[in-house]
């Protein structure tokens, strides 16, 4: 079975316990195969490094769990060809569905409600981790 996440549930997985984590802990017993584009990878790095997230790991003692590289590591990278314009309301959420298409996945997984509304993108089921968790 493959899989693509969003970037908010690799954070989850990142720093948290929770559904999210169990999700990457399944790709790195390979039990599921994790697929990823450059774009979301960048998108993933560039979100660890906000101001936001440093503070939360200085003021929470967050420690990583998994780092970019490890991330890359656990994934089959995909270059999408094809630009999608399906989410209008937050067309950055397209980067998911065109990682998605183009690597033939079973399963999107997020917590973005754009994504989660969507329901299903041609074959691939949308869920939350929690949903994915109860499913499989």
């Amino acid at each position: 079975m493959k899989i693509t996440v969003d970037t908010n549930v690799l954070i989850s997985a990142t720093f948290w316990d929770g559904y999210s984590d169990k999700i990457i802990q399944k790709v790195e017993m390979k039990e599921i195969e994790l697929v990823l584009s450059e774009e979301l990878i960048g998108e993933f790095s560039k979100v660890l490094g906000y101001k936001e997230i440093q503070n939360k790991i200085k003021t929470k003692n967050l420690e990583m769990k998994r780092t970019v590289g490890k991330i890359v590591s656990l994934s089959t990278i995909v270059k999408p060809h094809k630009k999608l314009d399906i989410i209008k309301d937050d067309p950055d959420d397209n980067k998911v569905l065109e990682c998605a298409k183009a690597g033939g996945v079973d399963f999107i997984i997020s917590n973005d409600n754009h994504l989660l509304k969507l329901k299903k993108f041609e074959k691939i089921k949308i869920v939350s981790p929690k949903e994915f968790l109860l499913e499989n």
